[in-house]
């Protein structure tokens, strides 16, 4: 089994950047989709991000396209997110995920085999 840690979360002011990792372990990360979703205060989660196996193809959400950038180290079995030009909606617990057979399609509508536990992302206005 797989499991994932996040890090890199914290305060920021808006227009400021973060950039979360994510390690795992119990598993190489190498055979699997890997993504990012988040989940803000009162809202359900959203997906973020994912990246392919080969890191050949990356989907972002509409709201983050031009400021974040998903990328993946398999040689270290980590997974980044770097964030830039912060705004207040972007505020949430930001989660790794994982998923062997996903598409890029299907792990925007939650196809994910494991979940880490979040690190939280605040942007102050």
């Amino acid at each position: 089994q797989v499991q994932l840690v996040e890090s890199g979360g914290g305060l920021v002011q808006a227009g400021g950047s973060l950039r979360l990792s994510c390690a795992a372990s119990g598993g190489s990360l190498s055979g699997y989709r890997i993504g990012w979703f988040h989940q803000a205060p009162g809202k359900e989660r959203q997906f973020v991000a994912s990246i392919s196996r080969s890191a050949g193809n990356t989907d972002y959400t509409d709201s983050v396209k031009g400021r974040f950038t998903i990328s993946r180290d398999n040689a270290k079995n980590t997974v980044y997110l770097q964030m830039n030009s912060l705004k207040a909606e972007d505020t949430a617990v930001y989660y790794c995920v994982v998923s062997r057979f996903a598409t890029a399609a299907t792990m925007r509508g939650g196809s994910v085999d494991y979940w880490g536990k979040g690190t939280l992302v605040t942007v102050s206005s």
